[in-house]
C-alpha cells in the first residue's frame, strides 16, 4: 500500500504521510545497533553563552563521561559554546580562578565530581559558577545507579541551562523512535541525545508512528502484525499495551488531545482516508473530517482548540487547520505545491512542516502569527520533525552523507547536531513531553 501523495523520484520510505503508508514505508529501514552515539554539533548562533565544562573528578573510573555528556547537550541547545576546560582538576568544592577564566573567555563554568559508592552506586556532585559576577550559582548532587549515570548528567545539564537561561531544560526528556535491523523492527525510548535506547518492542512486521502521551506514560503506534496498519498504546513503564483502532480498512497516524481523553487518527474504515475522534474510554470513533479527499497526519495545537492536518483537496497536498469537533477547515501553507508532516510548538508559536521543494524534500518552519516561513536544512530527504517540550529544538529524520540520521536543530536552523550509530540508522523520531 502507498499513500496517493507518493513521489515516484524518492524511495517508499519517504511516503511520507502515515495516514497512507503501508510496509513499503519501513522498507528501507538500515540495521540500528546500540554502540555509542556521537554527537556532531555544527553551525553558529548569534547568541551562545561561552561555558567551560570541566571534566569532572573521578569520571576517568566512571562507565559515564559526565562532563563530556553535559557538554554535549548544552552545544546541542544552541544556547552554549564551550570554552576548553581541558586538562583543569577541579570539583564541586574547587573554586576557580574566575579572573583567569574570564581572561580565557568563560561567562560560565561548570565543576564536579563522580565517585563510586561502597553499595555500588554512583555520587555525582557539581557546582556552577557566575564567571562574570564571580558567583556561585549552586549546585547539586545525585545518588544514582550505574544504569542512571545518563539520567544524572542530563539533569546536570537542565540545572544549568534553567539557571543561566531562565527556561527550564529538556535534556532528561526522552525521545522515541523506531528500527529495522535484519527483519526485526524495534520502538525503541532513549534519551534526548539518543544515547541509552530500551526497545519497547519488537516486532518481524513494520512499526509506525510512534506518538507520546501527553503525560509522558503511553506510547501510541501503528503496527502491521496483523498484515494491515493498527494503532496500539503501550505503556512505557510496564511494557503492557491496548489495542486502540482496528477497524476495517487502514488505521493510521495517532495524535495525542493534550488531555490525554483521546486520540485523532486516520481510519478508512469508511473507503476514503479521514480523521476521527478515538475516546480511550470507548464508544465509536467519531469522523472529523468530511471530504473526498485525503485527510490525514492529524496534529492538536497545544491548547487543544485547533486540529492541523494534511489534505490534498485543493489538489496538492497542503495543511489545514479547523476546529477539533469538525467543520469548515482553514488552509495554512501557501508556499510551495507539497506540504506535509505538521508539528507545533508546544509553546503554540510554530509550525514546523516537511517541503517538497524542486523534488527534495526539506524542514520548513512558519511563525504562526505572521506566517513567515523559513526553510532550514540543506538536507533533500527530511521527514517526521518533532518539537522538544521546550519549543527551543526540533529533531527529525533525514539522509546525510549516504546514511539515514537523527538530526536536532535549532529553529533558525543555526546549530544541528547528528545523532548517529556507528551501526545503524534511526527513523520516526517523536520528542516526549517533560516528566511530570
Amino acid at each position: 500500500m502507498t499513500s496517493d501523495f507518493f513521489n515516484p523520484g524518492l524511495p517508499k520510505r519517504r511516503t511520507l504521510l502515515k495516514g497512507l503508508a503501508g510496509a513499503g514505508v519501513l522498507a528501507s529501514y538500515a540495521s540500528h545497533a546500540l554502540a555509542q552515539f556521537r554527537v556532531e554539533v555544527s553551525g553558529v548562533g548569534l547568541t551562545q553563552l561561552p561555558i567551560a565544562i570541566a571534566p569532572f573528578r573521578g569520571e576517568a573510573q566512571s562507565p559515564q563521561k559526565i562532563g563530556s555528556i553535559v557538554r554535549a547537550d548544552l552545544e546541542r541547545s544552541g544556547m552554549f559554546r564551550a570554552v576548553d576546560a581541558a586538562g583543569l582538576v577541579a570539583d564541586e568544592n574547587t573554586r576557580p580562578d574566575l579572573a583567569s577564566w574570564r581572561q580565557k573567555g568563560a561567562d560560565a563554568m561548570v565543576t564536579g565530581s563522580v565517585s563510586l559508592l561502597a553499595d555500588g552506586r554512583f555520587d555525582v556532585r557539581l557546582r556552577l559558577w557566575d564567571i562574570v559576577r564571580g558567583q556561585d550559582l549552586g549546585g547539586q548532587s545525585y545518588t544514582v545507579a550505574q544504569a542512571d549515570l545518563r539520567l544524572s548528567a542530563h539533569r546536570i545539564s537542565d540545572f544549568v541551562y534553567e539557571k543561566l537561561t531562565g527556561e527550564k531544560g529538556i535534556f532528561s526528556t526522552r525521545i522515541a523512535y523506531v528500527t529495522k535491523a535484519a527483519q526485526r523492527y524495534n520502538l525503541w525510548v532513549a534519551d534526548s541525545d539518543g544515547e541509552g535506547a530500551q526497545s519497547a518492542l519488537t516486532s518481524p512486521e513494520p512499526i509506525i508512528s510512534p506518538s507520546w502521551s501527553p503525560n509522558g506514560a503511553q506510547l501510541a503506534y501503528v503496527s502491521f502484525e496483523s498484515r494491515k496498519p493498527v494503532i496500539y498504546s503501550h505503556d512505557v513503564a510496564t511494557g503492557k499495551r491496548r489495542l486502540l483502532a482496528n477497524f476495517r480498512g487502514s488505521n493510521s497516524a495517532p495524535a495525542w488531545s493534550p488531555d490525554g481523553k483521546q486520540l485523532v487518527a486516520t481510519l478508512s474504515r469508511d473507503g476514503g482516508s479521514q480523521i476521527y475522534a478515538i475516546s480511550l474510554s470507548g464508544g465509536d470513533p467519531k469522523r472529523l473530517t468530511q471530504s473526498s479527499s485525503i485527510d490525514t497526519e492529524p496534529a492538536y495545537s497545544p491548547d487543544g482548540r485547533v486540529l492541523y492536518f494534511v489534505s490534498d483537496r485543493g489538489g496538492t497536498p497542503q495543511i489545514y487547520r479547523m476546529s477539533p469537533a469538525g467543520g469548515n477547515p482553514e488552509r495554512v501553507t501557501f508556499t510551495g505545491s507539497y506540504n506535509i508532516s505538521p508539528a507545533i510548538s508546544p509553546d503554540g508559536r510554530w509550525l514546523a512542516y516537511v517541503s517538497r521543494v524542486g523534488g527534495a524534500f526539506k524542514l520548513h518552519v512558519m511563525e504562526l502569527a505572521s506566517g513567515t516561513v523559513t526553510s532550514i536544512t540543506d538536507t533533500v530527504a527530511d521527514e517526521r520533525p518533532s518539537f522538544a517540550p521546550n519549543s527551543r529544538l526540533i529533531v527529525y529524520a533525514t539522509r546525510q552523507q549516504g546514511k539515514e540520521a537523527l538530526m536536532t536543530t535549532t529553529l533558525d536552523g543555526k546549530i544541528k547536531a547528528r545523532l548517529s550509530g556507528a551501526g545503524g540508522d534511526i527513523r520516526e523520531p517523536d520528542w516526549g513531553p517533560f516528566q511530570r
